[in-house]
């Protein structure tokens, strides 16, 4: 896991080293860009939900911080057992 981020790390450098050099500033302000990503993450969260709605499963915290955390944070799932 330490690699992805390190990679994704080296990339954005690698990006700021060429808009520099080509002098360009970057496309959007980093807090924009950040809040961007953000939203991303969380868009892709609305159709699993959606689909648990549509299919009269309980959407609970238990639920939500199973599915929806780890793939919003990165961080690998709560142990135990899987929410229905």
């Amino acid at each position: 896991m330490l690699k992805s981020y390190i990679i994704a790390l080296a990339t954005g450098i690698l990006a700021g080293v060429v808009y520099a050099m080509i002098d360009v500033n970057s496309p959007a302000p980093p807090i924009i860009a950040l809040l961007g990503l953000f939203g991303m993450l969380i868009g892709e969260q609305i159709i699993p939900l959606c689909k648990r709605l549509i299919n009269r499963q309980p959407v609970t915290m238990a639920w939500f911080r199973h599915e929806c955390v780890p793939k919003i944070s990165g961080t690998p799932p709560p142990s135990g057992n899987t929410p229905s």
